[in-house]
């Protein structure tokens, strides 16, 4: 069990290091949001990059942001019912809740790959006159970050099955 412990150790601290340079993202995002909002209302400029450019930030925050909120504990759950369970239930809760996860995380991965390469294949870029180019980088980010939910996923089931163990 140590060496179960150890690895999700070390998945923690890696989903922590990707989820706080992650977060930086939310800067650039409010930045452009705002830039756009003022050229749009305030000069009556607009581009469509830059309005793709703001959705082409977003998915990083959310594919590889959401590992992050899961290891903070920041995801969604049905607290009403669960703050009424004993130790012991809410760890196997959390562990039938991180095997599912994970399951969720290699079917997403699995079916993503051929879409990513479809993607990469075509070197697809926007459909939009003037939109963004390479958007097959943004979407190999879909199995990227089903990786990393994966991983912490691991690391929660490893997590609670300890706790399961020593709950009473």
């Amino acid at each position: 069990m140590e060496a179960a412990r150890k690895l999700a150790g070390g998945i923690d601290a890696f989903i922590d290091l990707v989820g706080r340079a992650t977060s930086w993202l939310a800067l650039g995002l409010a930045l452009v949001m705002g830039a756009n909002v003022l050229l749009r209302y305030g000069f009556s400029l607009g581009w469509i990059w830059a309005q793709e450019l703001e959705w082409h930030i977003l998915v990083p925050i959310c594919l590889l942001g959401m590992s992050y909120a899961l290891k903070a504990g920041e995801h969604v759950r049905v607290d009403v019912l669960f703050q009424s369970f004993s130790p012991r239930t809410k760890r196997a809760v959390d562990i039938v809740a991180a095997v599912l996860g994970m399951l969720l995380s290699v079917i997403v991965i699995r079916l993503s790959i051929n879409y990513v390469m479809q993607a990469w294949d075509a070197n697809e870029g926007s459909s939009n006159p003037g939109g963004l180019d390479h958007r097959y980088i943004i979407k190999s980010l879909i199995p990227i970050g089903f990786t990393l939910y994966f991983m912490q996923s691991l690391s929660e089931a490893i997590k609670s099955y300890d706790a399961f163990r020593g709950a009473k």
